[in-house]
């Protein structure tokens, strides 16, 4: 079974609509190695509209220009890439299609393909925060800057019961921005003041 995998840009204050002020500043080879690792570990890139509309934007004019990014320009041309979208599209970047009928339910089905090595979802957020609510989502790939937005859409957004993680990798770069890997889990145990004064700090 295919994992879903969600790769995000985030602040350290949960934001992940990331602005190039906060965000470029930031980016150096440990962070495009990152990167590189993410999109090389999934052959389908599940993506929302306005991300679609980003990447294809940019994307397909770097390939043809050939400069330095190049190589990653054509190798997200080259990927399937899984649209969200309440309307119709006509694509214009290779290998774009349309996501066929409910979400999860689609989403299901691509990770029950034997032939799949993974999904990736850049950015996205709209898209995760359903995945994340409907048990869908096996990996938060998150790359926290050291620095409080303060402002934009953030990642977590209001409900009813916390997302319980767990880490399965960090890594810190020079710039400080550390890349943390989280799989969700289920919620441990209720434990009450009890079971924990023990571990309380004891006064001189």
């Amino acid at each position: 079974m295919a994992k879903v995998i969600s790769t995000l840009f985030i602040s350290a204050d949960g934001v992940a609509e990331i602005d190039p002020d906060w965000h470029l500043p930031y980016f150096d080879e440990n962070m495009g190695r990152a990167v590189s690792e993410d999109y090389d570990s999934a052959d389908v890139l599940l993506i929302g509209r306005p991300t679609y509309d980003s990447f294809a934007g940019a994307w397909p004019d770097r390939e043809a220009q050939g400069g330095d990014d190049a190589p990653f320009a054509k190798q997200l041309g080259d990927v399937r890439k899984v649209v969200v979208s309440r309307q119709s599209l006509e694509f214009s970047w290779r290998n774009s299609e349309l996501i066929k009928g409910d979400l999860l339910d689609a989403v299901a089905s691509l990770k029950a393909d034997a032939g799949s090595r993974g999904i990736l979802i850049p950015g996205s957020i709209s898209v995760v925060q359903q995945l994340l609510a409907a048990g869908l989502v096996d990996e938060l790939r998150l790359l926290v800057h050291p620095v409080a937005a303060r402002k934009g859409r953030k990642l977590f957004d209001d409900g009813d019961a916390p997302y319980h993680l767990r880490v399965t990798a960090t890594e810190v770069f020079p710039t400080g921005v550390i890349r943390v890997i989280y799989a969700p889990v289920a919620a441990p145990e209720k434990v009450g003041y009890d079971e924990v004064k023990g571990q309380v700090p004891r006064g001189e």
